[in-house]
């Protein structure tokens, strides 16, 4: 058992080592721990730091990419290093390092797939009340799109079975964290929380400049993930709600030409009509999303296999820089979706 800790970076020389001091160097079940940061353009001495503190794994960015694409490619790299679990922290220190030991256990027996920390942010003191609200509905909105029962949905303090690794793909630019919750929820990966406190506050967020631009970015990336799963549910409703309310006006209309009385009444029948037709629209856009979802989920299930093949032993095993190219040439053309090289170090 192979457990990768990964820790996203930018310009983090000052806490990173508070990051690594606490990190466990032995857990119970797992084999080998590896260390590895991904540097998302880092301007300052993280990467020197990591290494002198015994870091082997480096993922770098020649310029920062944002954190869902650092969490990305250094999933990609954990995978083909043979990572069978990864946990995620920050680098800034927020999350107790001491704790992955217990983050992973759940893992371990195979209890879940996904452990997330939750943070209490109930009892954070640097959260405002207002900040507090909003994290509680925040995650009681993702909660609900993805059908789980997610404390903290906002946490980056994770731990992730490689299973579950290979059945999610990212595809928000922000944060990956609500949209692997709504992921894992649909696809029926086993996710769970654990409690954690988290530690004194070291600096401000780099990922918004206020709460109300964190809130408009991480609604953005929930109607994304609910709209990639849910949207035929929107469809459904639409015409449900359309079809019923075009009923009244329409028969309101027919009832009163019945008795002879249509004179004065064709704006019933207009808005009947109008409703109706939004009835239709909204039918052929539910018949169109359902098409699309299952377009989607055979997709997912062949970039699945693929990614089964491409971070299997054997595979890595008989991997040489001349036959990389045409390998993931083979790869592409199989699972028809487009491969970026990461570079790494």
């Amino acid at each position: 058992m192979r457990l990768f800790i990964q820790i996203p970076c930018l310009n983090e020389e000052e806490t990173l080592p508070q990051v690594l001091e606490k990190i466990p160097h032995s857990i119970p079940g797992v084999d080998s721990i590896e260390l590895m940061i991904v540097d998302d353009g880092c301007s300052d001495n993280t990467v020197e730091v990591a290494r002198r503190l015994g870091v082997k794994h480096v993922v770098q960015h020649t310029k920062p990419m944002g954190l869902a694409r650092a969490f990305r490619d250094g999933i990609d790299y954990a995978l083909k290093h043979g990572a069978d679990i990864v946990v995620n922290t920050d680098g800034d220190n927020q999350y107790p390092s001491d704790k992955i030991g217990d983050l992973v256990q759940p893992i371990l027996r195979h209890d879940a797939d996904i452990v997330v920390g939750d943070r209490q942010t109930s009892k954070i003191s640097e959260f405002s009340a207002f900040k507090k609200l909003m994290q509680r509905f925040g995650s009681w909105v993702v909660n609900k799109a993805a059908g789980t029962n997610i404390p903290d949905a906002a946490s980056g303090f994770r731990a992730y079975s490689r299973r579950a690794l290979i059945q999610l793909n990212i595809v928000t630019e922000f944060s990956y964290c609500m949209e692997t919750i709504i992921q894992a929820g649909n696809k029926r990966i086993a996710i769970t929380s654990y409690s954690i406190t988290t530690n004194p506050k070291t600096r401000e967020s780099r990922l918004f400049t206020n709460i109300f631009e964190h809130m408009a970015k991480s609604g953005g990336a929930i109607i994304r993930s609910f709209l990639m799963f849910k949207a035929h549910t929107i469809f459904l409703w639409g015409t449900l709600i359309f079809g019923v309310l075009g009923l009244f006006p329409f028969i309101r209309f027919l009832y009163f030409l019945s008795a002879g009385q249509s004179s004065g009444h064709i704006q019933s029948l207009l808005a009947g009509i109008a409703l109706l037709i939004c009835a239709v629209i909204s039918l052929a856009l539910l018949i169109i999303s359902e098409v699309q979802r299952i377009q989607r989920k055979l997709v997912e299930d062949q970039l699945e296999r693929t990614k089964e093949i491409m971070y299997s032993k054997p595979f890595r095993a008989t991997w040489t820089q001349e036959d990389t190219a045409e390998k993931f040439d083979a790869l592409r053309y199989t699972a028809q979706v487009p491969f970026n090289e990461e570079r790494t170090n």
